[in-house]
């Protein structure tokens, strides 16, 4: 399938009254963080069984796609990505991280970054140096520092938490809502797998966490602990 069959497929299924709840749910008001996207329509499960359907297409259709002004687009060009990722050789694997992340100003709303971030970025880096995580860490764009703590969820999954605790601190000023809800859904899978170092971690820094940061990281814990936390008296 070709960039134009793609998007023509997309067009077809635009339904407008779903593409109004979209503007809502994504924050696409001005003054929001996702002022000026444009929707389709086109529901995620719908998506996702287009890329199962289109899987041979090149990554310069691919590329192409992601720079579409509809956001369903640039998720299933993600998605596909993603996909391509997790079958290719080490040279095509190279291509694709290279691609990502040479178009981060395209992976620009909270689930384009949460579908795709660790199973490529993450993927990539867990047998290499993962010094890219730090200096996206540090970028000014909200999107690129959410990529870099996604990212870590790869390593998480494998008992590995380093990464994680580290970005974390990195972040730990950050401005931004949708970093704070990242953070602590991070360190929140880390004490899924090791609550032991989840509570070391918070221990050291919960009275510099922005609320919501906290109250994610801290969301499976009891409910005694939780009213400490949010306290202030461990």
């Amino acid at each position: 399938m070709t960039y134009k069959e793609i998007t023509g497929h997309f067009l077809n299924l635009a339904d407008p009254k779903t593409a109004r709840q979209s503007l809502r749910f994504f924050k696409t008001s001005e003054g929001e963080y996702a002022y000026g996207d444009k929707f389709l329509g086109v529901r995620v499960p719908v998506i996702r069984l287009a890329v199962k359907k289109y899987k041979a297409v090149s990554l310069t259709d691919v590329k192409r796609l992601l720079k579409s002004e509809y956001h369903e687009i640039r998720l299933f060009a993600l998605l596909m990505l993603v996909a391509q990722y997790s079958c290719a050789n080490n040279d095509q694997k190279n291509k694709i991280y290279d691609l990502y992340l040479s178009n981060t100003k395209y992976i620009n709303n909270w689930d384009l970054v949460d579908g795709s971030a660790h199973h490529i970025v993450g993927a990539h880096l867990y047998d290499k140096d993962r010094s890219t995580l730090y200096h996206l860490s540090t970028s000014n764009s909200l999107w690129e520092r959410r990529i870099a703590i996604i990212a870590t969820y790869h390593y998480i999954k494998n008992n590995q938490f380093k990464d994680t605790l580290l970005v974390a601190m990195k972040l730990l000023n950050d401005q931004e809502d949708l970093i704070h809800k990242a953070v602590g859904w991070m360190l929140r899978e880390v004490g899924n797998r090791d609550r032991a170092q989840e509570v070391k971690f918070l221990n050291q820094h919960y009275h510099n966490m922005p609320g919501t940061m906290l109250r994610y990281a801290i969301e499976k814990f009891s409910k005694t602990e939780r009213e400490k936390y949010l306290s202030g008296t461990i």
